[in-house]
């Protein structure tokens, strides 16, 4: 598997060489935003290790420049920076980053988020419990869920999701009117192994209801204060 690390710091660019290489990654490293945006076009990575604080474009604007691009767009980012504060953690999860891991990390951590990440996009993309030439979707009112080709549709019209959108979108649509917590949604998206805050779920939700129903609407999915969300069909959405 191939690992992108975009990092300037030289440090902790040897750190990630050496574990990575030493479990078994093709580990390739830039040490600025414009190289690094250029180099997961050139090789297609199977994953992304993003700092944030890196010479010419920072992290956010390559997660975001990433994301807007067709070819690169699904590949998994995990953001790995000295930056703690609450508030670059959710512009972080908001620009399509898939997970988010605060310097100093424990090495063994971060090679656990990666097997999670890309065991769950594994999983997406190759079902294993369903024949191959079955095709599974979830179709409620006007919105469509085609979990083979991991594509949503409004009105049949294409939404752009991250992974961890269209996975927490999916979870929701598969039981609706169940009530789900916004830790059970965190273990059952992000897996166990994520150590992250439950407002993850809360930015999740929020760029989802933005991207199918606009700004101003909850849509299908409905908040349930002081405990999370549940899944619900309005009826068809104007």
């Amino acid at each position: 598997m191939k690992v992108l690390v975009i990092e300037d710091d030289y440090g902790i660019q040897e750190l990630l060489r050496y574990n990575l290489k030493n479990n078994g990654y093709e580990v390739i490293i830039v040490d600025n935003g414009d190289e690094g945006y250029n180099m997961a076009l050139k090789e297609m990575p199977d994953i992304i290790l993003l700092d944030l604080m890196i010479p010419g474009i920072d992290g956010l604007e390559v997660c975001k420049k990433i994301r807007m691009n067709e070819l690169i767009r699904n590949i998994p980012i995990i953001m790995v920076t000295a930056k703690g504060e609450e508030l670059d953690k959710i512009l972080g999860l908001e620009l399509g980053a898939d997970d988010y891991v605060t310097k100093p990390f424990s090495v063994k951590e971060l090679i656990a988020r990666i097997r999670t990440v890309m065991r769950r996009m594994k999983n997406g993309d190759k079902p294993s419990k369903e024949p191959e030439n079955t095709n599974r979707k979830i179709a409620i009112g006007n919105l469509e869920i085609d979990e083979d080709k991991h594509e949503v549709r409004i009105n049949g019209k294409k939404i752009i999701l991250t992974l961890k959108e269209f996975e927490l979108l999916k979870i929701m649509a598969e039981n609706p009117g169940r009530v789900m917590t916004r830790d059970f949604l965190l273990d059952a998206v992000w897996g166990y192994e994520y150590g992250g805050e439950t407002r993850t779920i809360d930015v999740h939700v929020r760029n989802l209801r933005k991207k199918l129903w606009g700004d101003n609407e909850e849509g299908m999915i409905q908040t349930i204060r002081g405990v999370g969300y549940k899944f619900e069909n309005p009826g068809d959405l104007k």
